[in-house]
């Protein structure tokens, strides 16, 4: 999942924002007790979103897969006055987990917590979108997208993560198991959209930003 050396990605998060304390005890938590700890943004990517929300000032965030909570609790730093972040999972033995450290840090009157399929809940939440985060499972990329791009409002961002996939979208795409193939399945959707104007980033496995125009 990391596409630099280790010495230069720790100098990039020394030479970024602190990570906050509260996010700190919920990383180390993930990584000591919770199943597949990669899946956590981290202090770097974490710093990144926050920085996208700070400048975006969302009113309404949608993040598709919670996992324990680290980049939601980012994402909501940059909210606006009385915003919401509404952030969708469908794990089972997460959720008290993932509400423990969002009352500990402080947000629990900026994040609601949906525990249904995502492309159930997502008609049925405020609009416009003014950010989505999708981080979820990888074949329901490209569905993702669909049912949010009409909701995201002019300037607003549609985040992707893991386009890259650990290099695997590079291979030939006879290669390519289900899940590679749904990601650049994804990345081809979004590059050929009129609606929007997309940029990858190669931090840590890939973000892609796509702005609606």
């Amino acid at each position: 999942m990391h596409f630099i050396d280790p010495a230069l990605d720790a100098y990039c998060e020394a030479h970024s924002g602190a990570e906050p304390p509260h996010l700190r005890a919920l990383r180390e938590e993930t990584h000591a007790s919770v199943y597949m700890p990669q899946m956590c943004s981290g202090h770097l990517q974490g710093r990144f979103l926050a920085m996208l929300s700070h400048l975006v000032r969302p009113k309404v965030i949608v993040e598709i897969g919670t996992y324990t909570g680290y980049s939601a609790l980012c994402l909501a730093e940059g909210l606006a006055p009385g915003g919401m972040l509404h952030t969708i999972d469908i794990d089972p033995h997460l959720p008290p987990f993932v509400a423990r450290h969002i009352a500990a840090a402080g947000f629990q009157e900026r994040i609601t917590t949906h525990h249904r399929p995502a492309l159930e809940v997502i008609p049925t939440l405020p609009t416009p979108f003014d950010l989505v985060f999708i981080d979820a499972d990888k074949p329901n990329y490209p569905n993702y997208f669909d049912a949010v791009v009409d909701r995201v409002r002019a300037g607003g961002l549609i985040i992707a993560d893991n386009v890259l996939w650990s290099g695997k979208v590079v291979e030939p795409a006879e290669q390519h198991d289900h899940q590679t193939a749904a990601l650049a399945a994804y990345a081809h959707r979004v590059h050929n959209d009129p609606r929007v104007e997309p940029v990858i980033v190669p931090l840590r496995d890939g973000l892609m930003i796509a702005r609606r125009r």
